[in-house]
């Protein structure tokens, strides 16, 4: 099978919104080439378990890259695609340059191109995101190992946004607790809430190949027992109250829509973690909380992206 390989020369800002307009188009993933990558500081037990060559990232601005199957409407959905992006600067998205090219690869270039960029990455004082096809033996005995195909996944899981998602469940998740990881993608997130034996997990996303990539990699991780995979819009529908923590890494605008809905279902004490969330939007963000009956308790930042953890009054 041949694949065109779509390449965007973008903005940080923009690396999540278009990474959904890439899986909703029918990519199977995305590669990030952020050159941040190359010169921020990470403590011993925090990074990337590579090293990284300077020639596989640009000089300013971002990349992104991702692989659509050749058919009879490439041309279509490129467009599409094309049209999308630009759409976003009416949303206040910086997109940058917006350097759209593709290139015509063949199945066995495409995979290699996936293994080269995507190797074992300890996000968190215990997490570690390995690849389906790395043999990696644990170097603590109580880290957490999360199996990841970037085939089927929506990202490789070590973006900013994910890695302080998880680092705010390592956080507040404790034994037993009721869990709802609302956009969850390739249902990262929901892993990482079961491998800290939170006993009832539901991940919903309205995209069929977000649900579908999220069953796919809970089975992958053993945890099928443990997460139930629905596809909803956002709250809508969901009957769960006394929610102990509800986690959104999603857009900001989508997370001041989605803060009251979420007072409703989070139990007085509960956590609510927003990811996803730009410099620019933070004030408005940290507002629609405080207006929604929660009062933020932590604050994670990472380059340009910031991870509120809030509790409910």
């Amino acid at each position: 099978m041949k694949w065109n390989e779509i390449c965007i020369h973008t903005t940080n800002e923009a690396v999540e919104a278009i990474s959904n307009i890439l899986h909703e188009a029918g990519a199977s993933g995305v590669v990030i080439e952020d050159p941040l990558e190359l010169t921020k500081e990470r403590d011993n037990w925090f990074g990337e378990i590579i090293e990284l060559n300077p020639d596989d990232y640009p000089e300013e601005g971002v990349i992104i890259k991702a692989y659509l199957p050749i058919n009879n409407f490439i041309g279509e959905t490129i467009g599409s695609i094309k049209k999308e992006i630009s759409d976003l600067v009416q949303y206040d998205i910086d997109i940058g340059k917006n350097h759209v090219t593709t290139t015509e690869v063949k199945e066995e270039d495409w995979e290699t191109a996936w293994k080269q960029y995507y190797h074992p990455a300890k996000i968190s004082k215990r997490f570690t995101i390995v690849p389906t096809w790395e043999n990696y033996q644990k170097v603590e005995s109580d880290e957490l190992i999360i199996e990841l195909d970037p085939g089927m996944a929506f990202g490789t899981g070590t973006h900013p946004t994910t890695v302080m998602s998880i680092q705010a469940l390592e956080k507040t998740v404790k034994t037993g607790d009721t869990v709802v990881d609302v956009g969850t993608g390739s249902g990262v997130l929901s892993i990482a809430a079961a491998l800290l034996d939170a006993k009832n997990i539901i991940a919903l996303d309205l995209d069929e190949v977000a649900v579908e990539s999220a069953k796919e990699n809970i089975q992958l991780n053993h945890l099928q027992g443990k997460v139930e995979v629905r596809k909803g819009d956002l709250l809508t529908g969901l009957t769960v109250k006394d929610v102990d923590v509800l986690v959104a890494n999603i857009l900001a605008d989508i997370i001041v829509r989605l803060t009251k809905d979420a007072s409703s279902i989070v139990r007085k004490g509960g956590y609510f973690i927003t990811s996803g969330i730009i410099q620019a939007k933070r004030q408005e963000v940290k507002q629609a909380l405080d207006e929604a009956g929660f009062d933020i308790v932590e604050t994670l930042v990472m380059e340009d992206w910031v991870t509120f953890i809030a509790t409910k009054r």
